[in-house]
């Protein structure tokens, strides 16, 4: 089996280590990281990874509009797309709904359980 490629577009570096860690040492994947959503968008287009897990509260380019552009794009808009975020009432949830978002892993996370968290989610087998 090919190991999955996870690219996590997150600016806060510390979280892109955690998930990275946690991801490539508990399950062999490979993880690609962007610290903004513009480096999230050019490396989704060249890596072309089995997911993508989006911060949304970024400066610049915030994950609502990195998303809206990945969906527009013929090359990454088939890439499932889980949040990575801290926003998780109810009303920031079903916008995400609306918007074609795959599904919401809050923050904080347990680094020991997100790639289950992201296998359950994704129907990947561990």
């Amino acid at each position: 089996m090919t190991a999955k490629c996870i690219l996590v577009v997150d600016n806060e570096l510390y979280i892109q280590e955690v998930v990275q860690i946690a991801l490539e040492t508990i399950n062999n994947w490979r993880v690609v990281t962007a610290s903004s959503g513009a480096e999230g968008l050019l490396k989704a287009e060249k890596e072309r990874p089995d997911a993508i897990l989006l911060d949304m509260m970024m400066p610049d380019m915030d994950g609502a509009t990195t998303f809206q552009k990945l969906q527009a794009n013929p090359v990454t808009q088939t890439i499932p797309v889980l949040l990575l975020t801290a926003k998780i009432q109810t009303a920031d949830q079903k916008r995400y709904q609306a918007m074609g978002v795959h599904s919401t892993i809050a923050k904080p996370f347990d680094p020991l359980q997100l790639p289950t968290q992201i296998a359950d989610v994704l129907g990947w087998q561990l």
